[in-house]
């Protein structure tokens, strides 16, 4: 009992010998930190893309008949001029050459309206016939001259009819599907067209950026017909993720915002000298652009309360909840600041979850 007494005592003794020689201090953390600085960044956006050719053709047949010949096959290369249907042709020859006998006879009629005219001129002249009868010769060879010139319309027509039933193609291009085979009676006034020629030496892809894109683009650019001029070339991903192995320019900017979607229209052109382009095919467009003395900071350093993005500063020694607005960057790991920092501060880079505000830190070494 008395050995135990001495143990308590000496521990009472040890512990009223620290409380008086070594207070308690508080434990400050250090922090890594970063200063912000103007940093310049090189990015990409992507935007889903259609790709058309620069010439979608539907064909249609301008006359009525029995489809005789198809002269091509679906996804052939043909060049402008080359036949591509031919139409059943017996009854637009034989129209042919009904309207080119009428001519003929037609012909025949002014020249014999001619002669009558010429002998009853010279009969009034000897004062034979009267004026009467002079003026019936000529309207009769007005008459004959004016049905030669129907007659000479009608077989411009059934020549034309007859040539329209050979199909060709008004451009080069990829040729499309063929719906309507031989022995198939089509006319001008079918739904559907024969076939379709794209033109595909280059091809139009078109894709749509936000109202709030459109407005950054803008505001980098000036306007609209700047950004056309100025913008660099843009690169296309292909459905494969493979990218497209030429670059494309920015030709067009839509004038009017889509009140639906909100979104405004582009279109670009990419050459296609290789034919890999498809009317019909989708891709994204990669559109490079850059920002120049800006303020970018990861998004690990952040931190959300309703709604609303913070960072932790560095003020007087402790940490200070900050708010921002940012943007987001297509690398999903860096914010571009907007506003809400400047040049100098000092932001805390690591523990953020663990910060309150107030917090006394440290900067790390």
């Amino acid at each position: 009992m008395k050995s135990k007494l001495i143990v308590f005592l000496v521990s009472l003794v040890v512990l009223s010998g620290c409380s008086d020689n070594a207070p308690v201090s508080e434990f400050v953390r250090q922090y890594e930190v970063i200063e912000i600085a103007p940093a310049d960044i090189d990015l990409q956006s992507s935007y889903p893309a259609s790709i058309n050719g620069r010439q979608d053709i539907d064909i249609y047949p301008k006359i009525s008949g029995f489809i005789e010949k198809v002269s091509f096959t679906e996804g052939q290369h043909v060049k402008k001029g080359q036949t591509l249907f031919v139409i059943e042709q017996v009854q637009y020859q034989a129209a042919l050459q009904t309207a080119q006998a009428n001519v003929e006879a037609a012909k025949a009629g002014v020249a014999t309206a001619q002669l009558t005219f010429d002998s009853k001129k010279e009969l009034f002249n000897r004062e034979i016939i009267s004026q009467f009868e002079l003026s019936m010769a000529e309207n009769q060879l007005l008459t004959a001259k004016a049905q030669l010139a129907q007659a000479e319309a009608q077989e411009t027509d059934a020549r034309n009819n007859l040539s329209y039933t050979i199909v060709k193609s008004p451009a080069d291009g990829i040729v499309g599907t063929i719906p309507f085979r031989e022995g198939t009676l089509v006319s001008p006034s079918m739904p559907k067209p024969l076939t379709t020629v794209s033109d595909n030496s280059s091809m139009f892809v078109y894709f749509s950026m936000t109202e709030n894109q459109l407005l950054g683009l803008l505001r980098e650019y000036g306007s609209a017909h700047d950004a056309i001029e100025e913008m660099p070339d843009i690169n296309l991903r292909l459905n494969d993720g493979s990218i497209y192995g030429h670059t494309g320019r920015i030709e067009t900017i839509s004038g009017v915002i889509d009140p639906t979607t909100g979104t405004v229209s582009l279109r670009a052109i990419f050459p296609n000298s290789e034919g890999l382009l498809r009317s019909g095919g989708s891709g994204n467009v990669i559109m490079p652009y850059s920002y120049t003395n800006s303020i970018i900071i990861p998004q690990s350093i952040t931190f959300d309360v309703q709604d609303k993005i913070y960072v932790y500063k560095v003020v007087d020694g402790v940490a200070a909840q900050a708010p921002v607005t940012v943007s987001k960057i297509s690398n999903g790991v860096d914010y571009i600041v907007e506003s809400g920092l400047a040049y100098g501060d000092v932001v805390i880079s690591e523990g953020v979850g663990m910060l309150r505000n107030g917090t006394p830190v440290q900067i790390k070494k």
